[in-house]
């Protein structure tokens, strides 16, 4: 699977969340390295563990801009990533009991949803945060 190449598009204006975003992408290209190895592997195992507890540790950082900040539209993103995070670990306890090697499904999934995600919801508060003059 085609890996994420991070461009300007995907900067949303906030120094902070941009680098959470780059090391999202970066572990995330990790896994998308890394098509065929076994499932049971101490390094699929870990990566994804590091790829989850990463996402959290950014979704609570941005959401606590969002909330510094009145963001008016925080309820919403809060419940995007809430559903992230319970879809990625159905698909990984999926993945650890009924497959061998990682399904193309859990990584088209994390792909498809981390560029939509930043493309698209997180792209909604990059105006309102300059307008705060937040960078």
């Amino acid at each position: 699977m085609e890996k994420i190449i991070w461009n300007q598009s995907f900067s949303v204006g906030v120094e902070e969340i941009d680098r959470q975003h780059k090391q999202l992408v970066n572990i995330l290209n990790q896994l998308l390295g890394m098509e065929g190895i076994q499932v049971d592997s101490e390094i699929i195992s870990d990566t994804l563990t590091r790829m989850t507890d990463y996402a959290d540790y950014h979704f609570s950082s941005e959401e606590k801009f969002m909330k510094e900040n009145a963001y008016p539209d925080y309820a919403a993103h809060h419940l995007e990533h809430v559903a992230f995070m319970r879809k990625t670990a159905e698909l990984s306890i999926k993945t650890m009991a009924y497959q061998k090697t990682i399904p193309s499904e859990l990584l088209a999934y994390l792909r498809m949803w981390l560029i939509e995600h930043i493309l698209v919801s997180d792209m909604k508060y990059k105006q309102f945060f300059e307008q705060k003059g937040i960078h």
